[in-house]
């Protein structure tokens, strides 16, 4: 009987389980392509408003979750320009936390989820940062030995922002990047080398849209896969009609199902619950890869996992069950 592959994660190569994988090529579209953008500035920049704004946008009068690690600043803007979202107020920043929180955000089929901020899950109470100072006792307080348990947490949680099954708008604090360089009298000095977000080095590379925005609410896009935001600089951004829209517009373009907004995977969660065999397992573990949902996350009780893992871990069940 065939085995059922193994999941295959965007951002985190996995090795296969089994040796009868097909290797088939496809033609390439952006069917079911979901927005990732991060929104990285200084206190004080509107990061919060413009990545609020964004998500709204982007939600198409959809539902909008909200992660707030900022004590309530994104609820202070509910009933502007006719924004409402539900919100989860977080008070200690274990990775594995957010990644729970995703999972629940996916059950209840929130069409995007804002993260405000995702620093503090770095360096925050409970944070990527604090995990470590937690761990090292297991190594010789060997800080750099006890990234060996906290990497994973990290990892983790970045693949189940990437992995959600709708849009996502992080916020992330900015610090100033300073280098000494040698002036024109020989002599070192700071100089000013940008801005550099408060998160694992080298985050920005897992968006696929990166703003920063300055004191002066100036934004100005660092990185982007839509063209049509390609360097922008935007000052006093309205990240609805500024942002959203060309990025919905873009993404929505070329495909004859350009949007996965139909597809409730929720309704692939009760299905796998509901599993009745490991034949009808394997049928649809092959129906929600090919929809691009095997990494949405999913909570098994309190576990968090994915929703191609849980399939997995439901058909092996059901192939190992004794026979009435």
């Amino acid at each position: 009987m065939a085995q059922m592959p193994a999941p295959k994660r965007a951002a985190q190569q996995r090795q296969p389980a089994d040796d009868d994988i097909e290797f088939v090529f496809r033609p390439a579209t952006k069917e079911g392509s979901k927005a990732r953008v991060a929104v990285q500035g200084v206190s004080g920049s509107g990061k919060t408003w413009t990545g609020l704004s964004i998500a709204h946008g982007l939600a198409e009068g959809g539902r909008l979750a909200v992660i707030d690690t900022e004590r309530g600043a994104a609820s202070l803007y509910v009933g502007i320009n006719g924004i409402q979202f539900d919100v989860l107020q977080m008070h200690r920043y274990d990775p594995r936390d957010l990644t729970k929180a995703l999972a629940a955000a996916e059950q209840a089929g929130y069409s995007v989820v804002f993260v405000d901020s995702l620093s503090h899950f770095w360096k925050g109470t409970d944070g990527a940062l604090d995990q470590v100072e937690k761990h090292k006792g297991k190594y010789g307080n060997n800080s750099f030995a006890g990234w060996k348990d906290v990497t994973p947490m990290q990892n983790d949680m970045i693949d189940a922002l990437l992995a959600y099954p709708g849009h996502v708008v992080v916020t992330m604090r900015s610090t100033t990047e300073w280098v000494l360089q040698e002036n024109e009298r020989g002599k070192k000095e700071p100089k000013q080398m940008g801005m550099r977000a408060e998160q694992r080095r080298g985050v920005e590379y897992e968006f696929g849209l990166v703003c920063d925005m300055d004191i002066e609410n100036t934004l100005r896009v660092l990185k982007s896969r839509c063209p049509a935001l390609h360097r922008a600089v935007i000052k006093e951004p309205n990240g609805g009609t500024d942002i959203a829209k060309p990025l919905l517009e873009w993404l929505n373009d070329g495909s004859p199902a350009a949007s996965t907004k139909d597809v409730d995977p929720a309704g692939y969660v009760d299905r796998a619950v509901n599993l009745a065999s490991y034949d009808e397992a394997i049928a649809l573990y092959g129906e929600v890869e090919a929809r691009g949902l095997l990494d949405t996350p999913h909570l098994d009780g309190d576990t968090p996992t994915s929703l191609g893992d849980y399939i997995r871990a439901r058909g092996t069940a059901l192939k190992n069950a004794p026979t009435p």
